[in-house]
């Protein structure tokens, strides 16, 4: 199913536990991060994320978008797809980069990212394509993650 915006979210749940997965695609330019962050927050908020947790995400898929921005192709677009479960969200933010090098792991940028989202990764995809992978878990009612 195809929704307006380059959002697309085919319906159901299936076997896996995944609720669903939503891809967006935007324009590799800074000016557009405010869109997937109000995308990262309706989708986090949909799975009762706490709101802390809310804002550690959008703060992390905008840290992960500007590691990509930074050596994106010009003109290229920044595509962010979103994997929902019922306990944890997977984001994998990717762009085409002009040298296909991996965000440096020893930053504080890197740091940061990894304090807000949880479980965090990179890889190199075809031609050049630089994909940082984010998980986080949703709290339990305990309050533990």
């Amino acid at each position: 199913m195809t929704q307006h915006a380059g959002v697309q979210a085919p319906p159901g749940s299936g076997a896996d536990g995944v609720r669903d997965i939503v891809s967006v695609r935007l324009p590799a330019d800074g000016a557009y991060l405010s869109v997937l962050r109000s995308v990262t927050a309706a989708l986090a908020a949909r799975l009762d994320f706490t709101l802390d947790d809310i804002g550690d995400l959008r703060i992390a898929v905008d840290e992960a978008c500007a590691m990509l921005l930074a050596h994106a192709v010009p003109g290229s677009d920044l595509e962010c797809e979103f994997e929902l479960t019922t306990e944890l969200i997977r984001i994998s933010v990717s762009a085409p980069t002009l040298d296909g090098s991996l965000p440096a792991r020893d930053t504080f940028a890197w740091t940061v990212l990894a304090a807000l989202a949880g479980d965090v990764d990179s890889r190199v995809d075809a031609d050049q394509r630089v994909v940082v992978d984010l998980h986080k878990h949703r709290a339990d009612a305990s309050g533990a993650a």
